[in-house]
């Protein structure tokens, strides 16, 4: 009996063992479970200084204003035709968290027009809370990546005259 029971218990360890293994390679973790991707706009609470980088805004360009997770507050300048977003330290956007795929998605310039487009990434990404392979992005659309929940503000100089 002793003997069953210290197999056991060797089991155990060699499979703790195995998983804190799986678990010190780099991956990305996905989302506990739905209420995670929860869709709640947030409100046109902009600071003054988050105004005024929108305003000063050329044609052609368009910023991201990280709304929620570990980089709250930080503003990203669109001004390429191709911007990649990831967890790789050599993306344009660099998203250090686990829930963010190492290529996660690009957000592309024609123009004066953006789009996302997902790069196959584990936890996706997300517009408007509908998770998207590519989607058009408009002047206040919320973009989710893993945890950061961004949204996006094109060039007031490019919007149509009834969005001023």
């Amino acid at each position: 009996m002793d003997e069953t029971r210290r197999f056991e218990r060797d089991d155990i360890r060699r499979a703790a063992d195995a998983a804190a293994s799986e678990r010190s390679h780099d991956t990305t973790e996905t989302f506990g479970h739905d209420s995670d991707l929860s869709f709640v706009p947030f409100g046109a609470d902009l600071t003054e200084a988050e105004l005024e980088a929108i305003d000063a805004l050329p044609s052609g360009a368009a910023l991201l204003v990280v709304r929620s997770g570990p980089t709250t507050g930080a503003r990203y300048l669109l001004d390429t035709d191709v911007t990649t977003v990831g967890r790789h330290p050599e993306a344009d956007l660099f998203f250090d968290d686990v829930t963010v795929s190492r290529r996660h998605a690009e957000i592309t310039r024609s123009g004066t027009s953006f789009e996302i487009v997902d790069q196959r990434s584990l936890n996706g990404s997300y517009v408007n809370g509908e998770r998207v392979d590519r989607a058009a992005l408009v002047n206040g659309a919320e973009v989710r990546i893993g945890k950061f929940r961004l949204n996006f503000f094109g060039s007031p100089v490019d919007l149509p005259a009834a969005e001023h």
